[in-house]
């Protein structure tokens, strides 16, 4: 169960939901005039390489808080703000794409400005969050972690290896992870994405995640 649950884990749920995802988001590229310019907020050149897609038909930028190496002229890395995309005109994305970033941003209201820069800058979204409903905390590997007291959270997160996260040596470093993941309901993703679908992706009878997204072949 922690392997099928371990994002960093080649197996896991969370990469196969990811490739299907992308298998998806693919196809509908192939509809749409070449190259497509692409936006991918937190994304790696790493995850893009492995996915076997014909790099001629994208122009793609890794927008992270650090650049990162890359091997593609395909491929820009920038190092940037998803709060704060300033530099970037009004749809001058045909794609803005991310996975499992928005529920990083420590804040509501810095989730509600990168929603609100994704929908400036791209034309199209596809925009893939954990759900804070599924029984499983998705960073921590722990059940209903998310709906601990702070205090306890904080606590475990600084004495112990949970999940993704290894044990963080200074309490500030384990309050500081601990307010950095803010999970998001699927009516909170409506409401950040206004007219958006919302795609919900399973395990078992959970909803593992939600994507947001418009205009897209998704169901």
């Amino acid at each position: 169960m922690i392997k099928l649950l371990n994002a960093s884990h080649p197996d896991s749920l969370n990469q196969k939901l990811r490739r299907k995802r992308l298998r998806i988001f693919l196809q509908t590229i192939e509809k749409m005039e070449k190259p497509v310019k692409i936006l991918d907020i937190g994304g790696t050149f790493d995850y893009w390489k492995n996915m076997n897609i014909n790099f001629d038909d994208v122009n793609i930028v890794l927008l992270n808080l650090k650049t990162q190496p890359v091997d593609h002229p395909s491929f820009t890395s920038v190092a940037g703000d998803a709060t704060d995309l300033k530099h970037y005109e009004d749809k001058s994305f045909d794609i803005v794409y991310s996975n499992s970033v928005i529920e990083h941003l420590f804040t509501k209201d810095n989730q509600v400005k990168m929603a609100e820069e994704v929908r400036r800058v791209g034309e199209f979204f596809i925009i893939q969050t954990p759900n804070k409903y599924f029984p499983i905390e998705p960073h921590w590997i722990f059940p209903y972690f998310q709906f601990l007291p702070k205090n306890l959270r904080v606590y475990l997160t600084h004495k112990f290896n949970l999940g993704n996260y290894p044990r963080a040596k200074t309490r500030e470093l384990a309050i500081r992870r601990v307010e950095e993941v803010q999970l998001l309901s699927r009516k909170e993703m409506s409401e950040l994405f206004p007219g958006a679908r919302i795609w919900k992706e399973k395990f078992f009878y959970f909803n593992k995640s939600f994507i947001a997204h418009n205009n897209f072949n998704i169901s």
